[in-house]
């Protein structure tokens, strides 16, 4: 992945502070160079960024916005600030905001409010954030802690280097760790199934390689299983999530990788990512793979429609996240 990182405020442009706490610009230009060399050494291609220059927070705003966007095609814009709201002696603790990155901000979050001690408040969406708002590529802000947190303060640097660590592993994964295999590319016709209306499924089928609901990382099932019926493929949330199935290689797929990676499914000049969640359909259907009813509605296709499924999903691809059932 190609990051870019700075911090927020500027040399000039000071930001949250407190006598007894923490100096938001100071703080922010020790996280930023500690998280990229992590990035690094993870084997991700970083830019790093600190305005030294702007007067005025409008001006700090414009150049720091202008240096992301100036930075070409890449993966991700994160910009770290430090909160504030009033001094006390007890804990505030730790939030990300976003426009888009749901998912990623609620990892941010979880992850530096695990590694610090620090209460999680979680993924919050901005509208009203200039950075959020203007940078062309998906990004974060990354609120660390409350500089007038006596309970935040202590925390924070008694867990500087596990914070920044977890920032690291929570934006990208360590990449010299990742065993690879030959992606699955495969082009064909396409189906739909499981979930309650699938009558071509008995009741009690299971599935080939998620043998509980808590395997996956995806958002897949429904709430309660289907009346009458047992099996995890009736319970499959066809209407309401993104899964796909083909006839993974084993060897070259292992389960792990099926139950922690999602899938690009294309059609039509469409994308989506949908998490494998069983082996087939059978060669005698001519077909090259089964996704569930939300993935054929998204992609607006039909039974026997040719779709491409990749396995995984490129990371140069930015389709939407797993669908969300309403």
């Amino acid at each position: 992945m190609k990051i870019v990182l700075s911090s927020g405020h500027g040399l000039h442009i000071r930001g949250a502070s407190h006598p007894n706490g923490l100096d938001e610009v100071d703080e922010a230009r020790r996280v930023v160079p500690a998280v990229v060399e992590f990035l690094r050494v993870n084997g991700h291609e970083v830019v790093e960024y600190h305005d030294d220059v702007s007067t005025t927070q409008n001006e700090n705003l414009h150049r720091i916005t202008n240096f992301h966007n100036a930075q070409g095609a890449h993966d991700l814009d994160v910009s770290v600030h430090f909160n504030a709201y009033q001094w006390t002696d007890g804990g505030r603790g730790t939030e990300v905001l976003f426009v888009t990155q749901d998912v990623m901000a609620a990892d941010i979050a979880a992850a530096i409010a695990y590694a610090g001690g620090l209460i999680n408040r979680g993924a919050h969406k901005r509208t009203d954030l200039y950075f959020l708002n203007k940078t062309r590529e998906p990004s974060v802000l990354i609120e660390v802690c409350f500089v007038d947190a006596a309970a935040d303060v202590e925390q924070y640097q008694n867990n500087f280097d596990a914070i920044c660590h977890a920032i690291a592993d929570a934006i990208a994964p360590d990449l010299t760790n990742i065993e690879t295999f030959p992606p699955v590319d495969v082009t064909g016709k396409v189906s739909w199934f499981g979930g309650a209306s699938d009558m071509g499924v008995s009741p009690d089928e299971p599935l080939a390689f998620i043998h509980d609901e808590e395997d996956t990382d995806g958002d897949i099932f429904y709430a309660e299983q289907p009346p009458n019926t047992t099996g995890l493929a009736r319970k499959l949330n066809s209407e309401g999530s993104f899964y796909v199935a083909t006839r993974w290689d084993y060897d070259a797929t292992p389960r792990d990788e099926l139950l922690s990676k999602q899938a690009l499914v294309s059609a039509g000049g469409k994308s989506v990512l949908a998490w494998p969640a069983d082996w087939g359909p059978h060669t005698s259907t001519g077909r090259v793979a089964d996704v569930s009813l939300a993935v054929l509605r998204e992609l607006d296709i039909e039974t026997d429609d040719t779709v491409t499924v990749v396995f995984p999903a490129p990371a140069h691809k930015k389709p939407k996240r797993t669908h969300k059932a309403p």
